[in-house]
């Protein structure tokens, strides 16, 4: 670069040029502070301030003050200083009790809301006297500082049965039966039902799509009864073997296990079913029936975990893509409208990833899960 050579010398040692090489290659190092180093390091090349100024895009003046900055302290010179801002248009004390109403129900201040909101808060801070007029803005930039939603809500269950060892090993042995190489002669299947399934035919035909137009579905629809969908999921193959009924008992579920005894071919001398705690799964009538068909073993899920039940990821894209508009003519319609669904899935039928990795997650959210899968 051509120029006088500058006034003020600027030395490196290694370290201290390696540190500012190393803010120019990050990527995330302000643009700035990458401008201030780059200009430094031609600096102590012996290049003048205007060349150096014209080689980062600063003006020679800032050149001049930031290399006094670093000879002073060196690369921490470099950095800005911290600004103090605008004052504050309200004291802390606002702040403070903003964060207090958003920790509190509503109901406790007499205000018949289900949760706050910025607004809201705004209003409740007016109407207490802590402040004459704040904005919903403020009130949400204060929330954002404190890591605050108030607005937001998140559904828990508490658990009624312990998460102890007995509820990690019936864990354990889902996960177990989902990731284990299987024999040749034993498959593993999840069952589940997907009740009260309802045509509901709309008082007017549905559009489909056209240029700059959604399909069009009509508002007012019509009721038709409801049908119940039965369904196992194999878990290495992803087939789907699905029946439907009118009801939901056991003699409709046996009538089901019987479909699959014949589906399932005869080389296969075990068949684990995975399915979730229901009374007509556990009847009597069913109970009778697997004494006489003593290939099928039944692995019945945890209470509240029947998000394991991996036939629940099936009905998830049955909802999707095939439920989202019930605009069926009645229940024969939609009968055969579910069976085509299952035939079509089946012809490019795939498995569901499970890791290992599974019962880790699950017993993670559960009290001292050390101990419990030790």
């Amino acid at each position: 670069m051509p120029g006088r050579p500058s006034a003020i010398k600027i030395n490196l040692n290694e370290q201290t040029r390696m540190v500012l090489h190393g803010w120019i290659q990050r990527q995330k190092t302000p643009f700035g502070l990458v401008k201030r180093a780059q200009a430094i390091l031609s600096l102590s090349q012996g290049h003048s301030f205007i060349a150096t100024a014209k080689h980062v895009g600063l003006t020679e003046r800032h050149v001049h003050s930031w290399a006094r900055r670093f000879v002073e302290q060196g690369p921490a010179g470099l950095y800005n200083r911290p600004r103090s801002g605008r004052k504050p248009l309200f004291e802390p004390s606002v702040a403070l009790y903003a964060v207090k109403l958003a920790c509190e129900q509503p109901d406790q201040h007499g205000r018949s809301l289900s949760q706050w909101d910025c607004r809201e808060i705004a209003r409740q801070l007016v109407a207490d006297g802590i402040v004459q007029a704040i904005s919903a803005e403020t009130v949400r930039r204060i929330f954002h500082y404190h890591h605050l939603k108030p607005w937001r809500h998140h559904l828990w269950l508490s658990p009624r049965v312990a998460r102890d060892a007995a509820f990690a090993s019936v864990v354990q042995e889902i996960s177990t039966l989902y990731t284990r190489p299987l024999a040749a002669w034993e498959v593993v299947v999840s069952i589940d039902e997907k009740t009260n399934l309802q045509p509901r035919p709309r008082k007017a035909p549905t559009l489909p799509a056209q240029a700059d137009k959604p399909i069009r579905l009509e508002h007012e629809y019509q009721r038709k009864g409801a049908v119940n969908l039965f369904a196992a999921f194999d878990t290495r193959s992803g087939h789907v073997s699905a029946a439907v009924a009118s009801r939901k008992r056991q003699v409709e579920f046996i009538a089901f296990l019987k479909q699959l005894d014949r589906e399932v071919v005869g080389k296969v001398t075990t068949i684990h079913v995975v399915l979730d705690n229901v009374s007509a799964q556990k009847g009597k009538q069913v109970q009778a029936w697997l004494v006489e068909h003593p290939r099928f073993v039944l692995h019945f899920l945890p209470t509240h975990c029947s998000w394991m039940n991996q036939v629940e990821q099936f009905f998830s894209l049955l909802q999707r893509k095939r439920l989202r508009f019930s605009d069926f003519t009645d229940t024969a319609t939609l009968k055969e409208r579910l069976l085509a669904f299952v035939q079509e899935w089946n012809r490019d039928a795939h498995p569901f990833n499970w890791s290992t990795q599974s019962v880790s997650k699950v017993m993670a959210k559960c009290h001292s899960p050390s101990s419990l899968v030790a």
